[in-house]
């Protein structure tokens, strides 16, 4: 499988349709990676919320499958940080604490940006293009305040970026950090100002890959991920959000 094919499927997420392919069966072949991504994407998109036990029978009658190959996919998702594993009892969403995210972001963010530097130099016109429409198509959701369909064409954004690295170390690297920030940035709605901040940090990014300016796009990609760690903090803060937990996080 070729770098951009992990990603593939991320183009695919649909955090907020319950009642579209995360709901059917799942069938054999590919068991455990189809099972492990819809996993993730009941956490990510919030349907599991931070905190709540996984309902294990329950995902099992849902897609069809016994419970061995459901508790390894929790396994890997605990690798991941999604998922706290008890054995006694049962598994359960991991709360969103700010001192696990304080030590993730900025790992994140130094390889995302090591990412986008490649990616300047490995992405072709073709793909720089694609990443610009996904960007226009990410104003029109801000226009229209539909912030669950940005919060997507975001996270392709980033995904696309990150793929064009063509670095398959780089992007596993990535890829077992991001599931813990995706779900922070889906479990806050931004404020106004930071939304519109976002954007404008975007339009930057999209222009020096579009310049192919590795050294800017890897600054403004790491500044992009500081700014968006200090507004998930302060929102996650803010009244103390359902599932989160404090510095002195349950470990």
């Amino acid at each position: 499988m070729d770098d951009n094919a992990a990603y593939d499927r991320m183009d695919g997420f649909h955090y907020d349709s319950p009642d579209d392919s995360l709901a059917q069966p799942i069938s054999r072949r590919h068991l455990h990676d189809e099972l492990l991504l819809r996993l993730r994407e009941c956490i990510i998109g919030g349907e599991l919320r931070p905190g709540e036990k996984i309902p294990e029978k329950e995902l099992c009658d849902r897609f069809g499958v016994s419970r061995t190959p459901l508790r390894e996919a929790l396994k890997v998702l605990a690798f991941e940080g999604l998922v706290a594993l008890n054995h006694n009892r049962g598994s359960a969403v991991s709360p969103l604490s700010i001192r696990d995210l304080a030590e993730a972001f900025p790992v994140y963010a130094q390889f995302e940006g090591l990412a986008g530097e490649l990616a300047c130099e490995k992405l072709d016109a073709d793909e720089i293009g694609e990443i610009r429409s996904l960007h226009n198509e990410m104003i029109g959701h801000y226009a229209r305040r539909d912030y669950r369909s940005h919060f997507v064409t975001n996270e392709q954004i980033h995904w696309r970026i990150q793929a064009g690295s063509k670095n398959r170390n780089l992007i596993q690297l990535l890829r077992h950090i991001s599931s813990r920030i995706a779900q922070a940035r889906n479990h806050v709605t931004l404020s106004g100002a930071r939304w519109a901040n976002a954007i404008a940090e975007h339009e930057a990014i999209i222009t020096a890959l579009e310049a192919r300016d590795g050294i800017l796009l890897s600054r403004l990609l790491r500044e992009h991920m500081e700014s968006t760690f200090r507004a998930i903090t302060e929102a996650l803060t803010e009244g103390r959000k359902e599932g989160m937990s404090d510095a002195a996080d349950h470990r």
